[in-house]
Parts: C-alpha cells; structure tokens; sequence
C-alpha cells in the first residue's frame, strides 16, 4: 500500500512524498493518523541539519529524515500478537513520523476515550516531556514555579504546573503574545526575561525566588536567567536541549553556593519498566496527562495556533526553519 509521508529532503526543505507500506509486524499496531503534531524545537534541529538531535548524537548529519513522534488516529490493523486493540479503536501514540498510515509498536499506543479528541490525543506524547521535568524537581502544592520558555513545552508546562498545585507559575519569553497566551492558559504572570530588574519581579513575586524551574529554552542565557531567579535549595529541570555546549555561568554563586539541583530532564532519561517517585514511565505519564484531559483538568487543544493539511507541508516547515517565534500547529490528515 502507498501511502503519504513527510520528509526532510535536504536542509530546510520538506516534501510530502509517497512510501510503500508493509503489513504491521507481530508486536505492531497499523494505524491511520487523524491529526499530528509538530514539535517545533526537535524538528527545526533536524530539519535543518543540526548534528545534535539527541542526547546519544555521534553528530552525523545525514538527509532524508523522517519526523514526528506525537499523534493519534484510527486502528487499521494489528498484529498477530496483538489482542488489545481492535480495527476502528481511536488511539494516540508515542515516537510516529508525520506519516498517512503507519505501524506502531504496541507499547507505543494508546486507547483514546470517547471524549477525548483527536487533536488532544496528538499532544499527550509531546505533554509527557514536561510532566517529567515536574516530577524530577519533585514540585509540592504550593512551591512556586518558572517556566523559561513559552515554545510548545513551555506552553504544556503551564497547565501541569497548575494542576500539580504550583502557586504562582511565572511565565517567561521575550515575545508579547506568548506571553499572553501563557495567562490564557493559567500562568500567574508572565514576564520578559530582558525587562530592567527581571529577577528581582520574579523573587518580589514569589516571596523570596521560585522553589522549582523548568528551563525550556536550551540556551545558556535561559539557564544563566533563570538561576538568578531561583531560591536557595531551588530545583531546576533542564527541559530544553542544550545543544549548543558553550555555556557560560557562575556555578559558584548561582548553582554551588545556594545548593541549587540541576536535574537533566531529556525525555528518554526515564525508566522503561517501573515508575518510582519522581521517575515515572513513558506509558504511566501518558495515563497520567490522558486522565487529566479526559476529566477536564486540562485542555491541550486550546493551545493549537494553526491546523493545517500535510499537502501545505513544504510552506509550514519553511516557515519553521526560518521564523524565529513559530506558532504551535498540528497537521490534519483527515484532509488530506
């Protein structure tokens, strides 16, 4: 069976293109994508030939690449070891490329409630990265929080912070408009890192510094930033992909002196088999943000700027490669 499928052809450029699909394996669950979702960070990096896309990268720059990794759809096929899911089941799904049909590795689907939409269902993978971050910094109600970085991440932190009783959540990125969609989704305030006498707003708000931070934008001005806004004993994830090594920050005054914890929060620095406190699995923290959004405590879609068919592929990942503040899009392949 043909099928379409996007790819990175060459740096900066990307193509809607035809594949051949096989019968889903033993293990693999076959299914065809309603609604996919473009995490703007990742897929800039290997969309235009960045060598550190991962935190085991050798470095190697090599085209085409295929992308996506978060996504739901509609049950097709399953495997001969596969008893669990059904042709027609509406599912979500973990580590996919932004393909019409695809086989899925069991472990890396998900059953979607009646009430849970499509569009909601291709955020939870992606909602997963920031849960965990949470979690690392073992945030208790109350603690106060900064998010530095209001990209998709950033964004999908706000409401979980919410939930997991943060009080205040501050907001942070240099863009006015991301700054008021971080309120329209429940963040206390929401500030300029580059205002005169920034950190001092920050620990005048939060009586003293943020208990935990989650550093979102991967870039050593973001990490420099938001230690500064931290207070003693403070927790902070490292969200972002630092890609770029060359930080420079006064870990004596900023990090040693005040016993701050720097936790690495990449999304595949979890436990594959067993959730404990603070390290929890891919498919627990999927249950967890799925049960979140099927009772109403959050609501991943409102935060969906643009939807777009796979055919105006080419034009959005242009725009990605070239806009420096990209909006939070999700593809529709129902129209295709």
């Amino acid at each position: 069976m043909k099928v379409k499928q996007i790819v990175f052809t060459k740096p900066g450029t990307a193509e809607l293109l035809e594949k051949e699909l096989e019968a889903p394996k033993a293990d693999e669950v076959q299914v065809r994508l309603a609604v996919s979702t473009i995490s703007s960070g990742t897929e800039r990096a290997n969309l235009v030939g960045d060598p550190n896309v991962g935190p085991n990268s050798a470095g190697a720059v090599v085209f085409p690449r295929v992308l996506g990794y978060s996504s739901s759809g509609v049950v097709e096929a399953v495997g001969e070891n596969v008893s669990d899911f059904k042709i027609g089941d509406r599912v979500a799904m973990s580590w996919t490329t932004h393909t019409q049909v695809l086989n899925v590795n069991r472990d890396c689907v998900y059953k979607l409630p009646d009430n849970v939409s499509f569009n909601d269902g291709a955020l939870l993978h992606i909602s997963i990265f920031p849960l965990a971050a949470i979690r690392k910094c073992r945030l208790e109600i109350g603690e106060s929080a900064i998010v530095m970085g209001m990209g998709v991440l950033g964004l999908v932190a706000i409401p979980l912070l919410k939930s997991a009783g943060a009080a205040p959540i501050i907001a942070v990125d240099p863009v006015p408009e991301k700054r008021e969609k971080a309120l329209a989704v429940g963040a206390d305030y929401a500030l300029d890192p580059f205002a005169e006498d920034f950190a001092k707003t920050v620990k005048d708000l939060t009586n003293g510094g943020a208990k935990v931070g989650i550093e979102v934008t991967g870039i050593g001005a973001g990490l420099d930033g938001i230690l500064d806004c931290m207070a003693r004993f403070g927790r902070v994830a490292l969200l972002g992909c630092t890609r770029n090594k060359d930080f420079t920050i006064d870990y004596y005054r900023k990090v040693h002196g005040p016993g701050i914890t720097l936790v690495g929060a990449h999304t595949q620095a979890r436990p594959q088999y067993e959730s404990s406190n603070g390290w929890w699995t891919q498919r627990d923290d999927i249950k967890t943000t799925l049960k979140l959004t099927e009772m109403g405590r959050i609501k991943l879609s409102d935060m969906i700027d643009e939807i777009h068919s796979p055919v105006e592929a080419p034009e959005v990942y242009t725009r990605l490669a070239n806009e420096k503040s990209f909006p939070m899009v999700q593809f529709d392949w129902r129209k295709l």
